[in-house]
């Protein structure tokens, strides 16, 4: 039997060390997970630890491992053997997950994730199928995007994102006291659907649990670096609105409303409501704007200027809210929501795909607001 060349098992060792977990979206080397890769007679033994028992992401890693092994052995033969992490192992990841920082919120003033929210007056006008839509957009550019589903009530960010299967939402992997939340299209999800045993499940919570539950998603979820979070708000002026007031005073916020009087005149209201937190208005969005018709005429169903009208009554003080895009009606954007499939990448001619894409370029383009940060800069 002719020994195993060393650099045979050296190039399976860094060809396995870079294939990145699934959820943590880091390389196995740097996460502690490949245990061991040595010769065994004329093969290669690849021995690796997942976070814990039935991670999600276990055939996978599995299949992707054993492919960068067999591409990297010259011919040999690949033993691959999967284990899961001691407790030890979970504690030492978790803290090196942080940073070895304590537990604490990651998104505070001094962080360089944006920090968007996206709130309405009222339900109905479309919020969370543009946040989706622009959290897809936004990932489609390049940046690192996460999305909190905050409408803890009203939660539909699975289903737009079709993460739903069968009427349940995928449950988080939970590693130590570490919740990773699921990905779609390249965006980070969290919604308190994927807590639920069924589909039928309802949420009906007050203040204190509606605010901690909303702190949990920004203290115990793991995003990692982002570029981008999103919140998509319950509609409205209520808990939950004062709640990521007082955690994210920091945050920016876009306003959803419809061109009908009815939805932009209490669309102001949350507008304001941020404003006395702290929270600064980017920008309007018109939803449900007027459809062109195949034969060229126009079908204004919900009327016209209500978008508009919420982006000069929100600017004041010298502070103008711009209105970001009237998006059209579009059945494109209705069946896409229904199906779990994103109008910007299902159908991204479409104009509302457009008219959302133009708001993730806009948004894309502009610089973090660095006033009252602490930047690490050092005088030696």
């Amino acid at each position: 039997m002719t020994p195993l060349p060393a650099e045979v098992v050296d190039a399976v060792r860094s060809a396995v060390g870079a294939v990145s977990d699934p959820e943590l979206r880091r390389p196995l080397a740097d996460l502690d997970m490949v245990r061991d890769v040595r010769a065994d007679g004329d093969a290669v033994r690849v021995e690796i630890d997942l976070t814990i028992v039935g991670c999600p992401a276990a055939d996978r890693i599995e299949r992707d491992v054993r492919r960068a092994a067999e591409s990297a052995a010259q011919g040999a033969a690949v033993v691959l053997e999967i284990g899961v992490m001691s407790p030890a192992q979970r504690k030492a990841l978790t803290e090196r997950l942080r940073g070895g920082a304590a537990r604490v919120m990651p998104f505070g003033p001094d962080s360089l994730t944006r920090v968007i929210a996206v709130t309405s007056g009222k339900g109905g006008v479309g919020k969370s199928t543009v946040t989706a839509n622009l959290a897809v957009a936004l990932a489609a550019r390049g940046l690192k995007v996460g999305l909190i589903d905050a409408d803890v009530h009203g939660f539909s960010i699975p289903a737009l994102l079709g993460l739903v299967e069968g009427g349940v939402a995928p449950s988080p992997t939970q590693v130590g006291d570490l919740i990773l939340p699921p990905v779609a299209h390249g965006v980070k999800a969290i919604s308190i659907g994927m807590f639920l045993r069924s589909g039928e499940e309802v949420v009906a919570w007050r203040g204190p649990m509606l605010h901690r539950t909303v702190q949990q998603f920004l203290t115990d979820v793991f995003f990692g670096d982002l570029d981008v979070l999103l919140i998509d708000m319950p509609p409205g002026t209520g808990d939950i609105a004062i709640s990521v007031g007082q955690l994210l005073p920091h945050a920016d916020v876009l306003v959803v409303t419809t061109p009908q009087a009815a939805a932009s005149d209490v669309a102001v209201r949350s507008g304001l409501v941020a404003r006395q937190t702290g929270q600064r208005v980017i920008g309007v969005i018109e939803n449900m704007a007027a459809l062109t018709l195949p034969d060229g005429t126009s079908l204004a169903l919900f009327g016209e200027g209500g978008g508009a009208a919420v982006a000069a009554a929100l600017s004041a003080d010298g502070h103008e809210v711009p209105l970001l895009a009237s998006v059209p009606l579009s059945p494109a954007l209705r069946a896409g929501g229904d199906a779990g499939d994103p109008v910007v990448v299902s159908h991204p001619e479409d104009p509302a795909a457009h008219a959302i894409a133009e708001v993730a370029a806009r948004l894309a383009a502009e610089p973090r607001r660095l006033a009252g940060r602490k930047l690490p800069v050092s005088l030696a």
